[in-house]
Parts: C-alpha cells; sequence; structure tokens
C-alpha cells in the first residue's frame, strides 16, 4: 500500500526534493544514515521538511520519537500543520491524531528548557527555575558589576550590554574569554581578569536566584549530555532528530546534535551554506561546512537547486556573486521562470538621489498595479535608510520598517511579566526589584532591603507578606501584598488578570498614552489561554515573543498598504516582487566594519546574495557615487566618494543592466538649482572658529 499512496502526496515534489524526502526510510522502520540537505534560496526547503516528516510517520516512525527543530516556535508550529497535511493524504483523519503526537517540535531553547526540566533532579538543578531574557540578564550582570566595584573604575569598564554580549558569544562559541576578546572586542581585552570574575560572580548570582538565562538553556543542556548515562537516555528517546537552518546554528548547538546522535542514524539537518549571515550572533558556516566529514560513513549530501522564487536573470545573477566564494557546497539556482529583464545596476549621483530614484521607481510599479507591500528595500544596516525614511514621509508613503521592539521590550509588558515571574520564583532578584520599583515611596535601598529579608528565609514569599509597610507606601503595599498572596498558588489563567488590575492604576500613573498599552495587556491575557500552566507561559513567551501592538516600528495604523524597510538580516526567509538594494558599495557591502578578516569578508558576500535572492521579478542594486561625510575632526565635513562592491567585479557586470539615474535632464532647471560641486557654507563657516 505505502508504494501506491507514497506517488499520491509524493509527486509534487521535484527528483532531489524526493530523493532527500525518502533517503533512508523503509517500510520496516529502519533508521537510515545521516544526511544533509543543501536547499538553495527559494528551493522548496519547508515544503522538502515537512515532507519528510510526513513520510517518516506515514512509513511506521512513531511521532513521540521524532525530534524537530526550528529557529522560532511559530515554524514549528507552521511545520507541524504543514506535515499533518499531508499526512491526511494517506491517513485520513488518523493524521491529526499522529500530528498532536508530533510533540517535540520546537526551537533549540524551547527544547533544552523542557529537557533540563525533566532531568532537573539528575543535574542538581531546582525544576522550578525562571528564565531571563535578554534585558533582564543585562540587568543582572548590571547589579553584580556594581556589587564588584567594576562601574566606579577609574578607565571606563564595559557597560552591561557589552559584558553580557561578550559572555553570550564565549557561550555560545565555545571559545576562551581572550580569543573572544582579542577577535570581537579588542577595546576591552585590558579588562580580562575583571570580566572573568564578573562573569564567574554572574554564574553564582544566577544559580543562587534559581534563574537560567538564554544562553543557559543551550550551556545547561550541552553539560547535561556530556555524562554519557544521560546522553544515551536523552539520545534514546528519539529516533529521528531534524534540525532547519542548520546553518545558522553556533558551536554549542552543533555539539549538542552531535552528543545526541554521534553516529549519525536519524540524524536530517537542513540549511544553505550561502545564507549564514548570522555570525554576530555567534553562528558558524564551519558547521554546515563540516557536518558530512564528522560521521563515517560521510553524511549523504542532497542538493536543492531548482528555484521556485525568482526569475532566471535575477538567479545567474546571483549565482555569479556567490560563485566567487572561497568554499562552498557548489550549486546553481536555475528556474523555468524565463524573463528578458535583466537585474538593474544602477549608478547615482548621492544618497538623495538614491531616495529619489528608488520612490519613483516604487510609486511607478504601483501605478502598474503592484502594492506597496510586494516591495522591499534592503539595507546592510539600519541607518543607512534614513535618507529614504525622509524622503518616504515627505510623499506621503507609508512604510514598516522591520528590527523594533518586540513584545517583551515594552516596559509595561515586562512589568507585569516581572510580577508573574517573582511570584514563580521569588528568588529572582531583577524580577523583584522591577516590580518594588512600580509602588510609590520604594527607591533602590528600600528595594534592595525587602529582597535582602526575603533571600535569608526558607519561604521568601511568606517573609514579604509578614513585612511591615515601608515607609511612604501606604496603600500601595498593602494592595501589593494582597496581590502576591492571590497569585501565590496559582490559577491560570486568571492570574494574569489579576495582575493586569493590580498594575492598571501604576500603568496610568507612569504612561501617557495608557490605554494604547492597555490594549497589549489584554492582548497579553489572551495569549495567555493558550499556555497549560504559568510556568509553560513564562517559559515559551521568554523564548518567543510576539510583536507589541503599541511598538513604533510596526504596521501604519490608517494605511492597508505600506513600503517594506528590512535590513538584510531580518529580510532572510522573506520575499517580495521588487526589491531595491541600498548603498552597494565598498565601506557599506562589505561594511568597513565587517572587512577585517577573510571569513567576515565571505559573510558580507553571502549578505549580498542573501538580498540578491529575495527578489521575484524585479531586482535593483543601487550604487550612489558619493556620501555625506559629517563632523570629521581634521578635516570637516565632507564628500567622501564611493566605488561599487568589490562582490561585483567588472567579470559580472554583463549579466546585470547598468543603468544611470537621472540619465539626461529635459529641460533646464528641471532638477532646480545648478548641479554642480556642492559648496558646503556651513562647514566654511564653522572653520572659522577653529
Amino acid at each position: 500500500m505505502l508504494a501506491t499512496t507514497a506517488a499520491s502526496y509524493l509527486e509534487t515534489l521535484n527528483p532531489e526534493q524526493r530523493r532527500a524526502v525518502e533517503h533512508g526510510v523503509t517500510a520496516d522502520g529502519h533508521v537510515g544514515t545521516p544526511l544533509l540537505v543543501i536547499a538553495g534560496a527559494g528551493s522548496g526547503k519547508t515544503n522538502t521538511l515537512a515532507h519528510r516528516v510526513a513520510h517518516l510517520i506515514v512509513s511506521g516512525a512513531d511521532p513521540r520519537r521524532i525530534l524537530l527543530m526550528t529557529f522560532s516556535r511559530r515554524a514549528a508550529s507552521e511545520m507541524s500543520k504543514r506535515v499533518e497535511r499531508i499526512a491526511r493524504k494517506v491517513l485520513g483523519d488518523k493524521a491529526a491524531i499522529m500530528n498532536e503526537a508530533l510533540s517535540w517540535a520546537g526551537t533549540f531553547h524551547g527544547i533544552g528548557a523542557r529537557l533540563l526540566r525533566e532531568y532537573a533532579e539528575q543535574i542538581g538543578l531546582n525544576p522550578a527555575f525562571t528564565i531571563h531574557d535578554r534585558e533582564d540578564s543585562a540587568d543582572l550582570m548590571n547589579l553584580v558589576r556594581h556589587e564588584r566595584g567594576l562601574s566606579k573604575t577609574e578607565s571606563r569598564f564595559p557597560a552591561k550590554g557589552t559584558c553580557l554580549s561578550i559572555y553570550s558569544r564565549c557561550v555560545n562559541a565555545e571559545t576562551e574569554l581572550e580569543e573572544v576578546l582579542g577577535a570581537s572586542y579588542p577595546w576591552c581585552a585590558g579588562w580580562a581578569a575583571e570580566l572573568k570574575e564578573l562573569f564567574a560572580a554572574y554564574v553564582e548570582a544566577k544559580q543562587k536566584q534559581n534563574v537560567l538565562d538564554y544562553d543557559d538553556l543551550l550551556l545547561y543542556w550541552a553539560q547535561m549530555m556530556s555524562e554519557a548515562g544521560i546522553a544515551d537516555d536523552v539520545g534514546g528517546r528519539f529516533d529521528h532528530v531534524l534540525v532547519d537552518e542548520y546553518q545558522d546554528t553556533n558551536r554549542l548547538q552543533s555539539s549538542v546534535l552531535l552528543a545526541l546522535k554521534p553516529a549519525g542514524r536519524g540524524l536530517t539537518v537542513v540549511g544553505d551554506d550561502a545564507q549564514s549571515i548570522y555570525s554576530f550572533r555567534a553562528a558558524t558556516v564551519r558547521n554546515i561546512l563540516d557536518f558530512p566529514g564528522q560521521f563515517s560513513p560521510r553524511a549523504e549530501v542532497v542538493t536543492l537547486d531548482r528555484n521556485y522564487r525568482s526569475t532566471q536573470p535575477i538567479l545567474s545573477a546571483a549565482n555569479g556573486v556567490i560563485d566567487l566564494a572561497r568554499e562552498r557546497f557548489t550549486k546553481n539556482l536555475w528556474t523555468e521562470r524565463a524573463s528578458s529583464a535583466k537585474p538593474r545596476l544602477v549608478t547615482v549621483r548621492d544618497e538623495a538621489d538614491q531616495a529619489r530614484y528608488i520612490v519613483e521607481r516604487i510609486l511607478e510599479n504601483r501605478e502598474e498595479g503592484a502594492l506597496l507591500k510586494q516591495q522591499a528595500v534592503l539595507f546592510r544596516t539600519s541607518s543607512h535608510s534614513g535618507p529614504l525614511e525622509v524622503e518616504l514621509t515627505r510623499r506621503n508613503i507609508p512604510f514598516v520598517k522591520f528590527g523594533g521592539l518586540k513584545f517583551l521590550d515594552a516596559a509595561h509588558v515586562k512589568d507585569v511579566l516581572a510580577l508573574l515571574r517573582f511570584v514563580e520564583n521569588p528568588r529572582d532578584r531583577v524580577a523583584g526589584f522591577r516590580v518594588l520599583h512600580l509602588l510609590q515611596g520604594i527607591g533602590p535601598a528600600s528595594a534592595q532591603r525587602v529582597l535582602d529579608h526575603m533571600s535569608d528565609t526558607a519561604d521568601p514569599l511568606n517573609a514579604l507578606c509578614t513585612l511591615p509597610s515601608p515607609p511612604r507606601t501606604g496603600d500601595d503595599w498593602t494592595t501589593f501584598v494582597e496581590t502576591i498572596g492571590n497569585l501565590r498558588y496559582s490559577e491560570w489563567p486568571s492570574d494574569l488578570e489579576r495582575a493586569r488590575l493590580w498594575y492598571e492604576p501604576h500603568l496610568d500613573r507612569i504612561h501617557e498614552d495608557a490605554e494604547v498599552r492597555r490594549a497589549d495587556l489584554v492582548q497579553l491575557e489572551q495569549i495567555a489561554g493558550g499556555y497549560p500552566s504559568r510556568e509553560r507561559f513564562l517559559t515559551e513567551l521568554t523564548l518567543d515573543p510576539p510583536d507589541a501592538t503599541s511598538d513604533q516600528a510596526g504596521v501604519p495604523l490608517l494605511d492597508e498598504d505600506y513600503l517594506i524597510l528590512s535590513t538584510i538580516h531580518s529580510a532572510k526567509g522573506q520575499e517580495w516582487k521588487s526589491v531595491y538594494v541600498l548603498n552597494v558599495v565598498d565601506g557599506c557591502m562589505p561594511s568597513d566594519l565587517g572587512a577585517g578578516t577573510s571569513a567576515e569578508i565571505e559573510e558580507e558576500r553571502r549578505l549580498l546574495y542573501v538580498a540578491m535572492t529575495r527578489a521575484k521579478d524585479d531586482l535593483h542594486l543601487v550604487v550612489p557615487q558619493r556620501f555625506f561625510a559629517h563632523g570629521q575632526r581634521s578635516q570637516g565635513d565632507r564628500h567622501v566618494y564611493a566605488s561599487r562592491t568589490r562582490f561585483i567585479p567588472e567579470k559580472l557586470l554583463g549579466l546585470f543592466e547598468r543603468t544611470s539615474w537621472p540619465a539626461v535632464s529635459s529641460g533646464p532647471n528641471m532638477r532646480g538649482p545648478s548641479q554642480g560641486p556642492r559648496v558646503d557654507i556651513g562647514a566654511r563657516v564653522r572653520g572659522m572658529w577653529r
């Protein structure tokens, strides 16, 4: 029966996709050898991975023994739904039951948190731990930094965010502190000894407060897997382990994966080395490049190079750019989408002309029927879009810029979650400090005294509730203690309503836009209803936060259509009909800050490749000839001349349509005053006083 039904649900796959889906899968439950799927941009990666999971289940694999790891909880949920739809073609209504049993689908961090709670007793961990997000972690780092006197050093000690970034890089890259400082933070190299002491104290503080930070979820998991007995037990729970976006994993994630399946049997990883662009998060392209040789015999490699997104001229240009990479898995994207239109390489005079060119093209496309939302402007760094944003505002064109606040970064949401986290784990000093600061009459010293009093007892919440009311807190303290008492024994999800009702008077007092923020808290209540417990809610919301409705970088409320502005990093995985890439010049792409080593240069090349492969029909790479540089101490404000990116050398120019804009002025004074050399009178006047 399997052979008959296979044709029906696998027939939509191309030969390479089908080869990846069927690798090592037999009707007798045989577990296959390791598999690496190199999935080019737009090649149907998600569809292939979903079909592989469904094919495993249809062929008899127990879904409870399948571990599927993606890079967002949302992606895992969508993958599970897609698996069910595919399996339903063979299994009918049984597919829904089978899909519910696919319970080990999630992010690395989410799966790690779940396993740590299950094995907590065996590794000396309290299973009631709470999880700090990045901001909470930075606050705790700062608290420890201050306690050790490092905030009062004669020469400036690294700020809390920098300290946390250094710590995180050491953990995720499994690299010694001195090497991390030398490679990424050379200005901090003189503080190596103090940073080691700080990090040791930070770890001690987390353990004392029974909190884990984001990095700990991987670190503790990896440490747990270094114990042979536990590693065998955890690895033995899963017949099949599948990982998406493997090019974005760090060394710690790779070590976890290899400890799960050291021989590689049942292991599938999917990714594209040409889209590895997250080294700033400690991701390393080496994980995917070295994967096949980590097993004996070597892992099978299947390459998906048929593209379903872009036209062939766009793919030919993108192939040309990535062909010059020093090391890669060889593939050349191809498509049946023929077109006579090559991608445009557009030379403009300066950033102002770049903005005007893009706006005119966008409006032309709109007149021809393309929505603004079908068009995107991409850039290497967020600051590059400044002149364009001014022009869009002037022309009254609505836009969204990706990379704004996340839900958990909004102060009012963090306040309510801090209250719940404090009740869940009263030894969490960061949460306690934040909540106590909301009360009128309580400052840093008073909050510190309350937390110190609680930490000295076996029952911290009881100690808090029996503490005399601090001076000047009035009714605030009484209401606070009553709320803590009501929340102590969880009644989920009504806990969140109690927390919101307690917080609303403080919301009105602290924030002028209380009504907008109150809508976020109502949304938070609705989200809470989808979780079985307070602990699961706090864990998963921290690991994968949704966007906030009050996010200032969010969608314009009065416009149904809007242009997309995005960094290339945020655009990965997306696609648009028309794509415009800003500042395709040396100094911007590659960035001056990303052109130090050959590895950094190669990642900058991959960034351009990722930007180009987002376009479906229409691609514009814009090359300003000069930029206006401000505040140069020795020379004052001046023009800096730029050259086309080194990633598009002369031999690739035939793959592009080369144009200049504007081509020729159509009449006198069409663009205002004379277009001769710019005279900066302001700089001249400032120079009189130098």
